[in-house]
């Protein structure tokens, strides 16, 4: 980059440092941000919480290697926040609380409420591996010489600095940085690309069954079976329900319309967002650039087609979308250490700070340890989150489920998957399984233990739990 790229970049990242370091002024704001946040910011930190460099650079790459059929990919979260919206939106916010593992501990019982809480913490710490992992994929040609053990420190540590001030007051205010330059600087990208090669670009390329998003085409195709895309469209809409680094923005928003908005409008801008790089990447392919590592191409990207002074900022794009993911996961995986486990002096401001850095240490190594292919390691993240989904829904919508019954589902739910991954595993395509027979076989456990144990238990939402997230 150029003197006035590293300017450009320089500047974003100061503004986003700068916008989080006011300091939270009670512990209820900086967990859940005085529960106030209006319907702007609250779309802003919605897509910024999914709009992360993981994600992306799995996309684009897919978009590189598979053409504009690839928009597949960034439909799964079209239907699966919609879902999102349509059954737990609302819900959440009238349950209200600190954590979304709160749910299980007074729907069902206490034991289950921290296995709930342990499960997704294990996959939250998988996720921000991932993010830490393809950050540094991204800096690493930037800064050859730097070791990737000393680079993701380095990385980590800024995101720290930004989070660890205001907690959740600052992840919104980072977000909405973030979110402005997102939504201004990705479509351009995509529009320069375009202006470049015209439309006939992608005949040259691309295979006819690629050049469109055509589901029934693409069934069965080698390069993106649409198959494989189906499995992620049902695991989106079963784990997202319960993903807590939604649930912590849905509680501080500031009502249930809000919320409920918020996470629609979330849905259609996050899928126009991905949307953009795959279509960009496919672009990208087609002008005749060969990649070694498909993985890179957001990158090279910004690197060839944005003019100088753009490219440092479309660099510092790339990292705030990093940023304020982790740093939105690392401030709700706090917040559930200290709901869930009632640590002492967790709620406090400054216990909430030792957890982050905890945290953030601990999947800095992970990301160093454990990650390879990003987008594998993602999916695999879920199958925890996916074991709750039973629970979760019969806890808001089905008032005859019993703890036996959402007992038996996440067990079954955490043993499927599991055996998926080891008995097919990655190379035989465990996820159609895992998702395609274990959601269903997850549903029928709950539904089928609940009728046979009898009595069914209180729901916090019909019978008491709205008043009492009412009264603080």
């Amino acid at each position: 980059m150029t003197l006035i790229d590293l300017a450009g970049f320089a500047l974003v990242i100061a503004a986003l440092v700068l916008v989080g370091r006011r300091a939270a002024a009670s512990a209820e704001s900086y967990l859940v941000a005085d529960r106030s946040v209006g319907l702007l910011p609250l779309v802003a930190t919605l897509v910024m919480t999914e709009f992360n460099t993981s994600t992306l650079l799995a996309f684009s790459a897919s978009g590189y290697r598979a053409g504009p059929m690839a928009l597949s990919l960034p439909f799964v979260f079209l239907v699966g926040l919609l879902f999102y919206t349509g059954t737990v939106a609302r819900p959440w916010k009238r349950f209200n609380r600190l954590s979304v593992a709160e749910l299980f501990t007074e729907r069902y019982s206490p034991a289950l409420g921290r296995l709930a809480s342990g499960l997704l913490l294990l996959a939250m710490t998988g996720f921000s591996a991932t993010y830490v992992k393809s950050l540094t994929l991204i800096f690493t040609p930037l800064m050859p010489g730097l070791d990737a053990w000393v680079l993701s420190a380095l990385l980590t540590v800024v995101v720290v600095l930004v989070v660890i001030s205001g907690g959740l007051e600052s992840v919104v205010r980072s977000d909405v940085v973030g979110f402005a330059l997102t939504i201004v600087l990705l479509p351009v990208i995509a529009i320069i690309g375009w202006t470049r090669l015209g439309p006939g670009a992608m005949d040259a390329a691309f295979p006819p069954g690629q050049r469109t998003f055509a589901p029934w085409a693409q069934w069965a195709s080698p390069v993106l079976p649409f198959r494989f895309v189906t499995t992620l469209i049902v695991l989106t809409c079963f784990t997202y329900i319960a993903a807590p680094w939604y649930g912590q923005k849905i509680f501080a928003a500031r009502d249930e319309r809000t919320a409920f908005a918020a996470v629609g409008i979330s849905a259609v801008l996050i899928f126009l967002l991905y949307g953009a790089m795959v279509l960009g990447a496919a672009m990208f392919r087609a002008s005749g650039v060969a990649l070694d590592d498909p993985q890179q191409v957001v990158p090279q990207m910004i690197a060839t087609w944005l003019p100088a002074g753009l490219k440092g900022v479309g660099i510092a794009m790339l990292f705030t979308a990093a940023l304020t993911t982790l740093a939105g996961v690392w401030s709700a995986m706090a917040a559930m250490v200290a709901a869930d486990f009632q640590l002492r002096g967790g709620m406090s401001v400054r216990g909430q700070r030792l957890i982050i850095v905890a945290f953030a240490v601990l999947c800095w190594l992970g990301a160093n340890l454990l990650v390879d292919d990003i987008l594998n390691r993602l999916i695999l993240a879920n199958i925890p989150v996916a074991a709750l989904s039973f629970a979760l829904l019969a806890g808001f919508h089905w008032p005859r489920a019993t703890t036996a019954g959402a007992w038996a589902s996440v067990v079954v739910g955490v043993a499927w998957g599991i055996g998926c991954f080891v008995v097919v595993g990655e190379a035989g395509g465990y996820t159609w399984p895992w998702a395609i027979y274990g959601i269903p076989l997850i549903f029928m456990t709950g539904v089928g233990v609940s009728l046979a144990t009898g009595a069914p238990e209180s729901s916090p939402q019909r019978h008491g739990g709205t008043e009492k997230a009412e009264n603080g």
